[in-house]
């Protein structure tokens, strides 16, 4: 059991689906689908123009990795609101604070969990 009420995980559910319009809104501004083309095409210019059209690239991959990795996260959420498993620690079985969920709908570990594992990455 996660030890939240119907309301709470009402609220956590529509932060979820808000999270998740955002994304996609997001994502269909920044990627032209199926088309393989970079944000911002080089032209023949001088070489510091063309080392900003990579940087300004680079810059728009790395946006649409973190926002891909981002909505994988939301719909990991969701689902686990679906199979009634959110709001458990995925480490620890305990459950995760509803302060926490809220600052971060997406958590999937306690705050002792996440502590433990940032500690053991960095």
């Amino acid at each position: 059991m996660n030890g939240l009420d119907q309301a709470q995980l009402a609220t956590l559910k529509t932060m979820l689906e808000q999270r998740q319009a955002a994304l996609v809104r997001q994502d269909d501004i920044d990627v032209v689908e199926g088309t393989g083309e970079l944000p911002v095409q080089e032209i023949e210019t001088s070489p510091a123009d063309k080392a900003t059209v990579r940087l300004l690239n680079d810059l728009a991959l790395e946006s649409a990795g973190m926002n891909a990795a981002q909505m994988g996260s939301v719909r990991r959420a969701l689902a686990k609101l679906e199979d009634g498993s959110y709001g458990e620690c995925e480490e620890c079985g305990n459950p995760i604070g509803f302060s926490r969920l809220q600052a971060r709908p997406e958590a999937r570990l306690c705050i002792a969990c996440q502590t433990r594992a940032e500690k053991r990455g960095g």
